[in-house]
């Protein structure tokens, strides 16, 4: 018995005995031959079967009808395949230029089936988003699909790894907390022991922190967060995959944003080396390194530009809406050719309690990171003091007293430091042109989705 080889490997091997394992994607049973499309992790190859029917003597050897009835069986078999049946093949590889699903096609000796799909698939091309949501199992195999998930892995295996090379430390932080990471809104609730209440984790803010009162220095974290937020937009989900990063010893948010810019042109570099082509095939779109430095805008001049566009800006606090920040972003774009843009110099009403303020200001030391008009990083200086820190708590109606396992850090000593969070599922949406972060979530999550 031959050992089963991946697809994307049958190119480089010599013609002969071959054994591949996947699903039926395509069935094309015609009168003297069949051919069978089967994908694996790693692609498609086409399997071949000269066609064996009982209507047509012609067919049969004549003179052996065991092997008759075998060759028989097996056209009858693959006739009846249904898409999504998963089987082991053996057969002879066969290279031929002709042959367009990768120049090589497999002729069916042995087929032997593991697990036979339901006749009709329950989804389509042209299924609703929540349709395909419903069955993201059969979804998910589609090469486009595929392909998101093989671009994350390079992404985040890209950032780790200029984390790493420059000594920063991956953490795992706690998503089970005793009391808010960042406000009182938008938290889950979860019964813990002897009548307690703990909350899932909206962001590992505190800890991050933690580390660096804890003399880490530089650390890292990918994990999920949570969000009690009843938003059905293109970007939003109650469970995310969260990106942060926290450095001690900085001066200003500035000393962040140039970590950030240098880490996403490195992990933006690793995508369009791997996987470009193929993304340029599938989605339609030229993965685009950026160029450093990103164009910085302070958000009071961002909104004059907005303004200057023709748009009025509906919020009343003072930030970007939805609609100002893609105007930004086209002001980015014509200006400076740039997708990435950061947007600084925040008013503390729109701010955590936690971002230092600049003295001369009042204005926090923080940005917002916009990739293609959407925003996906929320970036700071940590404020650092903890007599500060409380005031600015209050400020923001927070208890200090709620707060105390934290404003601890800031007791026994705190250097300068900050970071950022920044949402996975939206830098990959984006990056590949998708319509809504549900398109690029593995299992989406959201108010009135929990299953699969």
């Amino acid at each position: 018995m031959s050992e089963r080889v991946l697809v994307n490997q049958l190119k480089s091997l010599p013609a002969g005995p071959v054994e591949v394992s996947g699903w039926v994607e395509t069935v094309r049973d015609q009168k003297k031959v069949q051919f069978v499309v089967l994908r694996d992790e790693t692609g498609a190859v086409q399997l071949v079967n000269p066609a064996t029917r009982p209507s047509d003597p012609s067919t049969g050897s004549g003179t052996d009808p065991e092997q008759d009835a075998a060759a028989l069986a097996l056209t009858e078999t693959i006739g009846g395949l249904a898409t999504g049946t998963f089987l082991t093949v053996r057969g002879e590889l066969k290279h031929d230029e002709r042959v367009k699903l990768g120049g090589v096609e497999i002729k069916v000796g042995e087929l032997v089936i593991a697990a036979a799909a339901n006749p009709e698939t329950p989804i389509a091309a042209d299924s609703s988003p929540d349709k395909r949501m419903d069955y993201r199992f059969i979804d998910l195999r589609q090469r486009r699909n595929n392909l998101i998930f093989r671009v994350q892995t390079t992404l985040e295996h890209a950032m780790r790894t200029y984390w790493v090379e420059r000594d920063y430390i991956e953490v795992h932080s706690p998503k089970l907390m005793a009391s808010p990471s960042e406000s009182n809104a938008e938290l889950f609730e979860v019964p813990y022991f002897e009548d307690k209440t703990a909350y899932l984790a909206q962001s590992p803010q505190f800890f991050k922190q933690m580390a660096q009162v804890a003399g880490f220095g530089k650390i890292f974290e990918i994990a999920p967060a949570f969000r009690a937020d009843p938003s059905f937009t293109s970007r939003h989900a109650t469970e995310f995959t969260s990106i942060d990063a926290e450095i001690s010893w900085i001066d200003s948010h500035e000393d962040v944003a140039r970590m950030q810019e240098e880490l996403l042109q490195t992990a933006f570099q690793a995508v369009a080396d791997k996987h470009g082509a193929e993304i340029q095939e599938l989605f339609g779109v030229e993965v685009q390194v950026p160029a450093l430095p990103f164009p910085r805008i302070p958000l009071a001049e961002a909104r004059e530009i907005v303004a200057a566009r023709g748009y009025d800006i509906p919020r009343t606090d003072g930030d970007l809406d939805p609609e100002g920040e893609r105007q930004i972003a086209a002001h980015v774009a014509e200006t400076f050719g740039h997708q990435f843009v950061f947007i600084t110099d925040y008013h503390p009403e729109i701010r955590a309690f936690y971002h230092m303020r600049d003295e001369e200001t009042g204005l926090t030391k923080s940005y917002d990171l916009l990739f293609n008009g959407v925003e996906i990083t929320t970036g700071a200086q940590r404020e650092h003091r903890v007599d500060v820190l409380i005031e600015q708590a209050k400020e923001k109606g927070l208890d200090p007293e709620h707060l105390d396992f934290y404003l601890d850090f800031f007791r026994f000593g705190a250097p300068p430091h900050g970071g950022f969070g920044m949402g996975l599922a939206r830098v990959l949406m984006l990056l590949l042109g998708e319509s809504s972060i549900r398109e690029v979530t593995y299992l989406f999550r959201g108010p009135t989705r929990l299953a699969p």
